[in-house]
């Protein structure tokens, strides 16, 4: 993405049950918004726990492949008009990590890695094409955890000792080396001068860096689970909550900004 000085805006966003229907990952009710940042020319920087073999498909299906894309819950980046490169040492030491867990606490996290094409497309909805490339991991591992929560605790802990974090979010636990959606904003956004204003989306606990150090935050609403939880009172105030959940709420946000910063000023 070349840097433009007339920017005034950049969209992050979370994919699952924020930009992406939860249940039929459609993205249809966002579309007044998305082409209202095309015709305006507003950056949209997908940040996503699925793959770069994933994003680089959606990302043009969408019409941003002149934006970068933050994957694997922050793990890393996809680079504008770029394919995936083929380095997956750090999911290679994540599953090295899993293996040498006691097989008591190893067993209660299944892995994308655990699972077939076919098992992953079962369990996500994904259809068979797009849980191949889910499956594709360079620098993380996302599951679902059975066990207890003193289990969990212990399994984080003994992960910890070796630099690998989990981040929970809207579906599911995934195992990294500790970078964030945030980390990628702030360095996305050193390479524009002047600094555009930032508005980040997203509905999981794994969003949260990302909204409270964006300009405009937005929390969409979260049907299937927690949720994020409420923030300090300082971060509140520059946050909005939608009562749509999904794209629909997405769209109306978004809309509502592009308004403001673009067509208010004419």
């Amino acid at each position: 993405m070349t840097p433009n000085t007339a920017t005034k805006l950049i969209v992050f966003t979370d994919l699952d049950g924020t930009l992406l229907d939860h249940d039929s990952y459609s993205w249809s009710p966002a579309i007044p918004a998305l082409e209202m940042m095309k015709t305006l020319g507003v950056p949209l920087v997908l940040a996503s726990s699925k793959t770069a073999y994933e994003l680089v498909v959606l990302r043009k299906e969408l019409g941003f492949e002149h934006c970068p894309a933050i994957v694997e819950n922050g793990a890393g980046l996809l680079p504008a008009f770029k394919e995936p490169d083929q380095n997956a040492a750090q999911h290679t030491q994540i599953l090295t990590a899993l293996s040498d867990l006691p097989p008591a606490l190893r067993v209660q996290y299944e892995g994308f890695s655990d699972w077939s094409d076919a098992e992953c497309a079962e369990k996500t909805g994904l259809p068979l094409a797009q849980a191949r490339s889910a499956r594709q991991r360079q620098f993380s591992e996302p599951g679902l955890w059975s066990g207890t929560q003193d289990e969990l605790q212990d399994f984080e802990t003994k992960l910890a000792k070796k630099g690998i974090f989990a981040r929970q979010g809207g579906r599911y636990l995934t195992l990294s080396f500790g970078a964030t959606k945030a980390d990628w904003m702030s360095k996305i956004l050193d390479g524009f001068n002047p600094k555009p204003f930032t508005m980040a989306l997203g509905d999981a606990p794994n969003d949260v860096e990302m909204i409270v150090e964006a300009d405009f935050g937005v929390i969409i609403n979260n049907t299937h689970g927690a949720g994020i939880p409420r923030q300090s009172d300082t971060a509140e105030a520059s946050i909005v909550r939608t009562t749509q959940s999904g794209p629909k709420g997405w769209n109306i946000e978004v809309q509502a900004r592009l308004k403001q910063l673009y067509v208010e000023e004419e």
